[in-house]
């Protein structure tokens, strides 16, 4: 499988959220230097825990210190968009960094419903959806109605972010899909993406490619990674008790708090699902979801409270997958 990572500069606490973004470009450095194929930044509005909110943005600043690496959103939440501004931004990225951008686009409404008020997005709209997705890629490969700017020398690649029924939407507009989430874990999974990729409608000679997301978590050995793995297992844990999904905290300040015995539960259910291990470990879960999905990718979105650690991580999946 081809190889890259997601980066959702996750804060940690007790420091500022500006360290989590420029956290993220000196991590996009070092997957750079690695080998990496892509590095991807995601779009989470007003999330405590998540300091980038305008992937477009943060990609200028990642691409402007690297040279090679393919670079893109995972992704651009275009429900909440225009799509001529989503292909301005694009296009715009693409005359800056030519032939590394990449444009990844999910359909998430917001995380909380006073987010989505603030997005002034309501649950009642109708669902454009696929329509947006139609009229942003005639943008972005120059057949849209009007041109957008700075006009396309060659299109940006689009990539459709799906966790369950957009696998059938990526494959009526012969896009390329991302799969993470739930659907990975759903014995549904095989049977979705062979009818992705029987059902698939080429666009432009396009062919079906299949990617999968998930946390990947390396260290020497299966007790190191579980206990690396923890922060992000808790905050996710304790999101569904508070309804906000927090900053990262160190794995000696969790393990000191008080955990009650639902909380205990979804941390080690959570743990148990993540791909966090020795080489070894690792190896054998990646190679069963190869399996599973037959997937043409890896993006890996892990995160840590110890950034030394998560960079150590990188370099060991990176050398354990090439």
């Amino acid at each position: 499988m081809r190889l890259s990572l997601l980066d959702r500069s996750r804060t940690r606490a007790g420091h500022p959220d500006a360290e989590a973004v420029t956290g993220t470009v000196e991590r996009a450095v070092h997957a750079e230097r690695l080998g990496y194929e892509r590095f991807w930044v995601a779009e989470h509005h007003a999330v405590p825990g998540i300091g980038s909110g305008a992937p477009a943005v943060l990609l200028a600043a990642v691409g402007a210190r690297t040279s090679t690496i393919r670079i893109g959103s995972g992704g651009v939440m275009l429900p909440l968009h225009q799509p001529l501004v989503v292909a301005e931004q694009a296009l715009l990225l693409e005359a800056l960094h030519p032939g590394r951008v990449d444009l990844g686009l999910g359909r998430s409404l917001g995380f909380t419903r006073p987010v989505r008020e603030a997005l002034r997005r309501r649950a009642d709209e109708p669902d454009t959806f696929e329509d947006d997705l139609a009229e942003l890629r005639g943008y972005v490969d120059g057949t849209g109605s009007v041109t957008a700017r700075p006009a396309a020398v060659r299109p940006v690649p689009l990539h459709l972010l799906a966790t369950g029924r957009g696998i059938a939407v990526a494959a009526r507009l012969g896009l390329p899909v991302v799969v993470g989430g739930p659907v990975l874990e759903s014995d549904q999974v095989t049977d979705a993406l062979a009818d992705y990729r029987r059902e698939f409608r080429p666009h432009r000679g396009s062919t079906p490619s299949v990617t999968v997301s998930l946390d990947v978590t390396l260290a020497d050995d299966d007790a190191t990674a579980r206990e690396l793995a923890l922060p992000e297992a808790w905050a996710m844990a304790r999101s569904r008790q508070t309804g906000e999904f927090g900053a990262l905290e160190s794995p000696a300040t969790i393990r000191a708090a008080a955990w009650g015995d639902q909380v205990r539960r979804r941390v080690e259910e959570s743990l148990d699902r993540a791909v966090a291990g020795g080489p070894a470990t690792v190896r054998r879960r990646l190679e069963r979801l190869a399996e599973l999905t037959g997937a043409d990718e890896l993006l890996a979105s892990t995160s840590t409270y110890d950034r030394d650690a998560l960079l150590a991580s990188d370099a060991m999946l990176r050398e354990l997958v090439a």
